[in-house]
């Protein structure tokens, strides 16, 4: 069974309801990380999301550079810049650019937006927005999104461009406990822009001292493989495109296996997450 697609906006691309992301690689060889992608494609997926930022010395990017190798027109790749500066982001989207053995992204993205100021200082004079349009224009970049972690900052990039999509996080803890998310997918629809969503099977923060099973997160994941299933499922019923893993091998399979047997969350099952989530302390908040 292969994976569900959905389209990316009006764009013409679709992407699996599913992507693999950079993080799922730090600190595994390119044979894994080969291994880990051909598993991905041949599942259906298409979609694949990185950063400069993800692992020690780009090593994200080189991997999944080596990974595409060869087929690169099968894969909507997305990258992002963390810079906020025209003369950072031109050196991160160059060098990105080589690591990834590619001329051009399907998507770049201004990565994790946290504040307003940060918003304002990239679409300032000589900001890193410059840069992003200009490579559209080039031809080094088909459509300009974000990842955003605060509400407020997502909501004024919103304003500001007509981006193609925002990735943020879309989880069932975050929305009933912390009030977190509605509003940027209520923009987005309103804006035009695809919702690409994150930490889809988080459950909260990491107990000061406790055994971190999966270091690669830095938050708390879902252990129990049901309650995992019906988060994913959760985010994946609401206005979506398409969700991103937590970034562990194990928990990425996890997430390929749901998403191939995926069906629409029954209201019984969201009474029963929306009962969870009262239990919980979510990752991101409103109030």
């Amino acid at each position: 069974m292969s994976i569900l697609h959905r389209p990316f906006g009006t764009t013409g691309d679709s992407l699996s309801i599913i992507g693999i992301g950079g993080v799922t690689v730090v600190g595994h060889d390119a044979t894994a990380s080969i291994r880990l992608f051909d598993e991905a494609l041949d599942a259906g997926i298409n979609y694949a999301d990185v950063a400069p930022s993800y692992g020690v010395d780009q090593e994200t990017e080189k991997r999944f550079g080596d990974a595409l190798v060869g087929r690169r027109n099968r894969v909507f790749l997305a990258c992002k810049t963390g810079e906020r500066t025209a003369t950072g982001a031109k050196l991160e989207l160059e060098r990105s650019l080589q690591h990834l053995k590619t001329d051009h992204f399907d998507l770049y993205q201004l990565h994790a937006i946290t504040s307003v100021e940060e918003v304002e200082r990239a679409f300032a004079p000589d900001g890193a927005m410059d840069v992003i349009i200009n490579a559209q224009r080039e031809g080094k970049v088909r459509h300009i999104g974000f990842s955003a972690h605060s509400v407020d900052a997502a909501l004024r990039a919103l304003e500001l461009f007509p981006f193609a999509s925002a990735l943020f996080p879309v989880n069932f803890v975050t929305t009933y406990a912390g009030h977190f998310g509605p509003q940027i997918i209520d923009a987005c629809l309103e804006k035009g822009a695809s919702r690409l969503a994150l930490k889809a099977m988080a459950m909260t923060h990491w107990k000061d001292g406790e055994h971190r099973d999966f270091p690669n997160c830095w938050y708390s994941p879902i252990s129990d493989e049901r309650l995992s299933e019906l988060a994913l499922r959760w985010t994946l019923s609401q206005d979506v495109t398409a969700a991103v893993p937590p970034g562990d091998p194990i928990l990425f399979r996890r997430a390929l296996t749901f998403a191939k047997r995926f069906t629409t969350i029954t209201d019984e099952e969201v009474m029963e997450l929306k009962q969870v989530a009262t239990q919980q302390a979510p990752i991101f908040s409103t109030v």
